[in-house]
């Protein structure tokens, strides 16, 4: 069954006491700012776009979507509020409600994920055959979903807003779950940037972008040439390659030594 083939019943104005909401609601997260300012825009031009519930029984309505537009219009004191009747199981109800909220932008990341993983639960669908439910690539229901094998901690402080997606994969990024819960530990002490938090992980993670890098061995050669240069300038002389140029280094002692090394080199170029 599609979302387009859930019947559409009516439009309708009902009692706002007979609208409940969903326990299995994807968005749990409800900004007390944003609430308030929904509910001033509601008193002064009315709530413009009806409210998706299911009938629950006689008189009785269960949200699908549009749960914070219900409670600004009960801050408001709305007697009534306009609804959208569809017939819905309750595993259609869920499916509806996390495509709204997704294509709102209303999730955070952590929310989308736990919807993501109820609709394969209670649907027994895999990540493919949810990704096509929502229109979503697979590999973006597979990273929302992999954010649930974070510390849960580290999943609070995401659902909270007080840290990023981008400090999310620094934590993952890290192989061991010690190594994830200390990192997690330092987010919860300080305030970190995504860098900041990607070099400590790559540190307990036993990687260092600057650790150095083996050497190639210097060809024989170079160490003949500059034996030779050494013995024929009179100074030192260094034949290197450094990141995968080679030179050759010659020192001098002043301008005059300088002078000296020059018409060496041009005597033995003529």
């Amino acid at each position: 069954m599609t979302i387009k083939s859930v019947t559409q019943r009516r439009t309708d104005e009902v009692p706002i006491d007979s609208v409940s909401p969903n326990p299995d609601q994807p968005r749990t997260n409800f900004k007390r700012e944003e609430l308030e300012e929904l509910a001033a825009s509601i008193e002064k031009d009315g709530l413009l776009q009806p409210i998706l519930v299911r009938p629950m029984g006689s008189q009785k309505y269960q949200i699908i979507a549009g749960e914070r537009r219900w409670q600004a219009c009960k801050m408001v004191g709305l007697p009534t509020v306009p609804v959208r009747i569809k017939e819905a199981d309750d595993d259609k109800a869920l499916e509806l409600a996390l495509v709204e909220n997704v294509q709102r932008s209303d999730l955070n990341p952590i929310e989308e994920a736990y919807g993501y993983r109820r609709m394969m639960e209670r649907r027994n669908l895999t990540q493919s055959e949810v990704a096509q439910a929502m229109s979503k690539g697979r590999s973006t229901v597979a990273n929302a979903l992999r954010l649930l094998e974070l510390p849960e901690e580290a999943q609070q402080l995401l659902f909270e807003e007080k840290i990023t997606a981008g400090h999310a994969r620094a934590i993952l990024s890290i192989p061991t779950n010690a190594g994830r819960q200390k990192l997690t530990d330092k987010l919860v002490e300080q305030k970190l940037t995504v860098r900041e938090a990607e070099a400590i992980a790559r540190l307990l993670s036993g990687r260092r972008d600057d650790a150095p890098r083996q050497k190639e061995p210097v060809p024989k050669t170079f160490k003949t040439v500059a034996r030779a240069l050494r013995d024929v300038l009179g100074t030192n002389v260094k034949v290197k390659s450094v990141q995968g140029k080679n030179k050759i280094e010659i020192e001098f002692k002043d301008e005059e030594d300088l002078e000296r090394l020059f018409e060496e080199l041009i005597a033995a170029a003529s």
